[in-house]
């Protein structure tokens, strides 16, 4: 199978854990399309959901799916999205796409998280993808500072603005053996929005596309 079908299988599986009439969260990037593009087939049986990122709300609107403002939900079943990376701890970098504060947001009112990926982003230690750090666009230089203290090589993601309007730097060269920690002290340094590091708030649910079908893993 190819990487872009192991994509679609854990989308279209992701579905089985959408339950009818319930408002869904909906995470960002390729893998996540497939699992919106399955949601379409079902609108009719949920209420709606709520997009991490304009590019999904526009591919959810399309298909006719409601979109609510985060605002107006307490409490969501289910957050389905990709990640970047995983561990076997269930904690991931997130935000090739930039998204990642808004993922982060909208993960975390969700009383279940649901990350479908593919078996090359299964890992043992975090770090081989270069981690997103969203920063205020005044504070680039400073952050740049303080992350490259923290051991990284930061890399000002050029051309890209987040949704957000702030700016990415992705950090190479970490080996994260303490996710926890370190999400939190690169979220300690001033300018900093938000980082792709989701372990505080991990995945309860794996679907992992490998070429003998999707495999499921539990928290």
């Amino acid at each position: 199978m190819t990487q872009d079908e192991l994509k679609k299988a854990v989308g279209e599986a992701a579905l089985a854990y959408v339950p009818e009439g319930e408002i869904i969260g909906v995470g960002t990037g390729s893998t996540a399309n497939y699992f919106i593009d399955g949601l379409g087939a079902m609108r009719d049986r949920i209420k709606g959901a709520v997009a991490s990122s304009e590019a999904s709300a526009k591919r959810l609107a399309a298909l006719g799916i409601r979109l609510y403002d985060l605002n107006e939900i307490e409490e969501m079943p289910v957050y389905v999205d990709g990640a970047d990376e995983i561990d076997a701890a269930f904690c991931m970098i997130k935000g090739g796409g930039a998204a990642l504060t808004r993922e982060k947001i909208v993960s975390s009112v969700a009383r279940r998280f649901v990350c479908i990926a593919d078996a090359s982003k299964k890992v043992d230690v975090l770090g081989r993808f270069p981690l997103p750090v969203e920063v205020i666009p005044l504070a680039r230089a400073q952050a740049a500072r303080a992350l490259a203290a923290l051991g990284g090589r930061p890399v000002w993601r050029e051309g890209v603005v987040t949704d957000n309007g702030n700016i990415i730097l992705d950090v190479h060269g970490l080996h994260i053996t303490d996710p926890v920690k370190m999400e939190s002290d690169i979220n300690q340094i001033v300018g900093v929005v938000c980082n792709g590091l989701f372990a505080r708030r991990s995945a309860e649910v794996l679907l992992l596309g490998t070429p003998d079908g999707v495999r499921t893993f539990n928290r």
